[in-house]
């Protein structure tokens, strides 16, 4: 029998989705499907963000002026269907930050009560 590989509780890094979506803007304006397959691909497949989430976090993170969207055409060949991309604000760059920060200090105190010893 094989070691199963953990998997993350949805519970677990909720408040940090937000983070993860203004971590990928911060590089450059995107679009659900592609910040979806970024969290996958940069997350080695650890964590897949569901639509439902990420289409409300969107939702959230533009009423609160972190993000903004717009409607676009895919790609240089302006053919194709029109998508909603998403770009981060000047906002939406000091909340990420403040996120970092906070999450420094929430693995440094989780830190305190995880083993790594065998019962």
């Amino acid at each position: 029998m094989g070691i199963e590989m953990p998997s993350i509780s949805s519970d677990v890094i909720r408040g940090y989705n937000d983070t993860m979506i203004l971590f990928i803007l911060s590089r450059e304006p995107s679009y659900g499907y592609e910040i979806s397959k970024m969290i996958r691909q940069l997350t080695d497949e650890k964590y897949i963000i569901k639509e439902t989430t990420l289409y409300s976090a969107f939702t959230r993170m533009e009423k609160n002026g972190y993000i903004e969207s717009y409607e676009a055409l895919p790609g240089t060949s302006g053919t194709g269907k029109k998508r909603t991309y998403y770009r981060i604000t000047d906002e939406g760059r000091r909340y990420y930050r403040a996120k970092c920060n906070e999450w420094i200090l929430t693995k440094e105190v989780v830190e305190k009560f995880i083993s790594n010893e065998e019962e």
